[in-house]
């Protein structure tokens, strides 16, 4: 036992002082360890020196930012395109509310339309089957209905500067009614239909084209109904805005073709100044060999007599400046006969017969006989509110056509050449009537 403790004692500072020797070669094993791990896995194209994954991470932090910054445009790049799309298809929908909530402004019409399509490549939309109907009264026809109405912008004015518009109508069709009741009238007088134009459109309108279009003047009160009107018309108005002339006065220009009850030939021309204070424009129309018994309802309702037979051509020029005006009508019936007497006594009662016999001897006294015409000139001057016709002077044309010289259905030329639209003799067309004449 004495001996065991020394050995136990002795063998345990052996292993303390191994211990304590073990440790300092530890401490300086872990610096060289250290110092020459850089050494060995430094990257040679570093200039920094510094550890691999201090560099990754300073690479990587960057791409994480164009990363983000591209996920948030291409998702604000989508939002854009839904929202685009869920436009461009409620934009049909949006435009039929406020096409109907803009022609309602009239409330003695109820307008109504089908389908509207938008043309965004073009700058346009479509109007399907509008109508505008009376809301008093029992009228059968719309004021105004058309197949298809075209609203867009015209891109050959934009090299001019000018962000203006143009109205196409297709097929449309204008009904004038006359009627004893005021509630069966129609005319359409008093209805804000510019504003209402205005509104369809957000630019300003510089032009208006008419396609097969017509115009009626209907009376359904007459046995047989009246029915008066012009087809296949082809119209135009154009630079209503200006755009092609700053200095010229008269800059507007409205030119249309016509069948007269489907046969003889219309004509008009028209420059005006829309800017006018007053009215500014200058008219020039024209018909010519309107068969005159196609018109026998017209004048067995406001003339009491018809037509057997006969052509009339009809001319008109009107010249206008601030208000003042001036101009004529010339009504020509060529090949004329009024009265039957087989026929006209066994249908008309006597009263009808005997208007009918006076106007018939009244025209066969009064007409060119070389010519087989009967006309006059009927001249009018004044102001537009208090026109002023000269009926002498009328009777006195009504001889001078029969005793003297037959007009022609030609142009004075009232209203001189303006601009390229001539309004001189024989300019619309040539006259169908050949001679001398007026």
């Amino acid at each position: 036992m004495r001996n065991l403790l020394p050995n136990l004692l002795s063998r345990r500072r052996e292993r303390d002082m191994a211990q304590t020797a073990e440790k300092p070669a530890e401490k300086s094993a872990v610096p060289s360890a250290k110092s020459d791990a850089p050494d060995l896995q430094r990257d040679p194209k570093s200039d920094t020196g510094e550890a691999p994954s201090a560099r990754e991470k300073n690479e990587k932090t960057p791409k994480k930012k164009r990363r983000s910054l591209w996920r948030w445009v291409r998702r604000f790049f989508y939002l854009i395109v839904i929202l685009l799309i869920a436009g461009r298809l409620a934009l049909p929908s949006f435009l039929r509310w406020y096409v109907n909530r803009t022609i309602d402004q009239n409330p003695l019409y109820d307008g109504r339309i089908g389908d509207v399509e938008v043309h965004l490549w073009r700058g346009a939309y479509s109007i399907r089957d509008i109508r505008l109907l009376k809301t008093t009264g029992n009228v059968p026809v719309p004021l105004f209905a058309a197949k298809r109405v075209d609203l867009a912008l015209q891109w050959d004015k934009l090299f001019k500067g000018k962000l203006v518009g143009r109205v196409l109508m297709e097929d449309p069709e204008l009904n004038f009614v006359d009627s004893k009741e005021e509630s069966q009238t129609q005319t359409g007088a008093g209805g804000p239909w510019l504003d209402i134009i205005r509104d369809l459109f957000p630019f300003k309108i510089n032009a208006a084209f008419i396609r097969n279009g017509a115009i009626h003047f209907r009376a359904f009160e007459a046995n047989p109904p009246v029915d008066v009107y012009l087809s296949h018309v082809e119209a135009s108005i154009e630079n209503l805005t200006n755009i092609e002339n700053d200095v010229t006065p008269m800059i507007s220009t409205v030119k249309a073709k016509a069948l007269a009850m489907d046969q003889a030939d219309f004509e008009y021309q028209m420059k005006l100044d829309p800017f006018s204070y007053r009215p500014t424009f200058q008219v020039a129309v024209r018909l010519l060999g309107l068969d005159v018994t196609k018109i026998n309802q017209l004048t067995r309702r406001y003339g009491a007599f018809d037509f057997e037979r006969g052509f009339f051509d009809l001319v008109i020029e009107f010249n206008a400046k601030e208000g003042q005006f001036e101009g004529y009508v010339k009504p020509l019936f060529r090949n004329l006969q009024v009265l039957s007497l087989s026929q006209d006594i066994k249908e008309d009662n006597p009263i009808e017969f005997f208007w009918e016999a006076l106007v018939g001897v009244a025209t066969e006294v009064f007409k060119n006989q070389p010519r087989d015409q009967l006309g006059t000139l009927i001249p009018f001057r004044g102001d537009l509110d208090n026109p002023r016709t000269d009926l002498l002077a009328t009777i006195g044309n009504i001889l001078r056509n029969a005793f003297v010289r037959a007009y022609l259905p030609r142009l004075r030329g009232v209203t001189p050449d303006i601009n390229g639209i001539e309004f001189g003799r024989g300019s619309i067309t040539d006259p169908k009537a050949t001679g001398d004449g007026p």
